[in-house]
């Protein structure tokens, strides 16, 4: 008789696909020093304004004036409008167009399981926003690999991503 190892289960390397009813990654609770958090913070940050500059450039290429929905994440019963306010700041700056306003609490931690971002996926699918504006990275995901997954999602909808801080700041 062979017995065989108990399965270990191994912690991905990449994330998967984003369906509504995927897990979040998991946190292993360490913490990973400060000139790594930085140097991924600028990789971040060089990826969401290159799909902006993309974006933008094809928008102006056809003519046609840039729609976004603005939209925060904050906590149980904390009123979002200083959030909203700040990403408004950034659509009146540039000049863009809010079709949707909107907001999500942290009672809901996975970006994929929020149902007013997916409120904002689905109406950039339907061609009713060209992308999102939101004041930080945590808006979206403290996690790395979460906030990176999410702005490859956006770039396949041929969506983009607009801060009114830079990844660092949350």
């Amino acid at each position: 008789m062979t017995l065989l190892a108990p399965a270990v289960p191994q912690v991905p390397t990449r994330l998967g696909p984003w369906a509504t009813g995927s897990r979040p990654p998991v946190l292993t609770g360490e913490e990973l020093p400060r000139s790594k958090v930085q140097t991924g913070a600028a990789e971040l940050r060089a990826v969401r304004e290159a799909d902006l500059h993309r974006a933008l450039a094809r928008l102006a290429d056809t003519g046609t004036a840039v729609r976004v929905g603005r939209y925060s994440l904050v906590e149980p019963r904390q009123d979002p409008a200083d959030r909203l306010a700040e990403a408004q700041a950034v659509i009146h700056r540039r000049r863009w167009t809010t079709s949707i306003t909107t907001f999500d609490t942290t009672e809901v931690d996975a970006p994929a399981l929020r149902p007013q971002l997916a409120r904002l996926f689905a109406a950039l699918d339907a061609g009713e926003i060209d992308g999102i504006v939101a004041v930080s990275q945590g808006d979206i995901s403290p996690i790395y690999d979460t906030y990176a997954h999410t702005l490859t999602v956006l770039r396949a909808r041929r969506g983009f991503l607009a801060l009114a801080r830079i990844e660092t700041s949350i």
